[in-house]
């Protein structure tokens, strides 16, 4: 296991350190926010002209009741990146539920890192398609990226809350944590703003049928949960820890006879994390990216029929 997580680690240390050039001007940007704004601001590119493309040619099919396009402005596609970034704890991840400001009122450097970046992205003449062959290799820095955002970011929300009640409950890390990280695609969703037509309320996917297994909808408050459990983050978890390393046998018994299970260290912890999600991810992207491996042997069959 060590040699698995021991060069996520390393990874982690090398990408989180501020980027020179910025330090000069004053901004703590480091390698990962810049590669994470990318790859944001591209994905959406990408969903959006997948969308039109879909849409032109159910107009050019003659389906009736198709919408008309509608001219894309910058400031629609700067609302959706920062909708997406900070949609969740706007609306319920931080503020008002948890009393605290959301992180978009105390600075601006990171919306204004996004909303430059969606700028890059747009002028770009061309962007790749989403294929198996781009996606994969990108589903293990999807992983480093989202455990971060599930391990460092959201959870000291809660862990340093005034009130007691709310950081030593574990439901309250949970249900921020599913709340935070997926409003803002459930608000941008609801809204239709990725569709190539005006703004309409539509149902976001997370509600349609079998929309719960969506994979992004649950990992959240799975990984945050696991990296509570392993680092001890609350009473809780330290206690479940023993419970679960006793039940395996694998726990050390103290002076008193306690079952007793040491914290895993944050940066172990964390990197386990982001192995796991890297795993989920691509197995995702395997899935939906890879064709007839993935089709059932009956519509392979109904397929080559026709």
């Amino acid at each position: 296991m060590t040699l698995v997580l021991t060069p996520i680690v390393e990874f982690y240390r090398t990408i989180l350190q501020p980027v020179q050039p910025l330090t000069w001007l004053g901004l703590s940007l480091n390698s990962l926010d810049l590669a994470a704004a990318f790859r944001l601001c591209l994905v959406l590119r990408q969903i959006r002209e997948q969308l039109y493309a879909t849409h032109v040619k159910k107009a050019r099919t003659g389906v009736r009741g198709i919408p008309q396009v509608e001219h894309r402005s910058f400031l629609r596609e700067a609302t959706t990146v920062l909708l997406v970034v900070y949609g969740g704890e706007a609306i319920t991840g931080k503020s008002p539920f948890l009393g605290s400001p959301p992180s978009f009122m105390k600075s601006g450097v990171v919306p204004a890192l996004y909303t430059i970046m969606q700028a890059l992205v747009e002028y770009l003449p061309v962007i790749p398609e989403m294929t198996l062959n781009t996606e994969l290799p990108l589903a293990a820095f999807d992983g480093v990226s989202r455990a971060f955002l599930l391990c460092n970011i959201i959870p000291p929300v809660v862990l340093n809350h005034q009130l007691a009640d709310v950081s030593t409950s574990p439901w309250t890390l949970l249900l921020t944590s599913l709340v935070t990280a997926n409003t803002g695609f459930f608000v941008v969703n609801f809204l239709s703003f990725l569709q190539p037509y005006s703004l309409t309320l539509s149902t976001p996917p997370e509600m349609l049928p079998y929309g719960w297994t969506t994979l992004d909808l649950w990992c959240a408050p799975l990984i945050t949960g696991l990296y509570a459990l392993l680092t001890h983050a609350q009473p809780f978890w330290a206690e479940a820890h023993s419970t679960l390393l006793g039940f395996l046998g694998a726990a050390s018994v103290d002076a008193d006879g306690l079952v007793k299970a040491a914290p895993v260290d944050p940066e172990v912890a964390r990197a386990a994390c982001a192995a796991i999600l890297a795993v989920m991810f691509s197995v995702r992207t395997a899935k939906n990216l890879g064709g007839d491996l993935w089709k059932p042997k009956a519509e392979k069959i109904k397929e080559k029929v026709q």
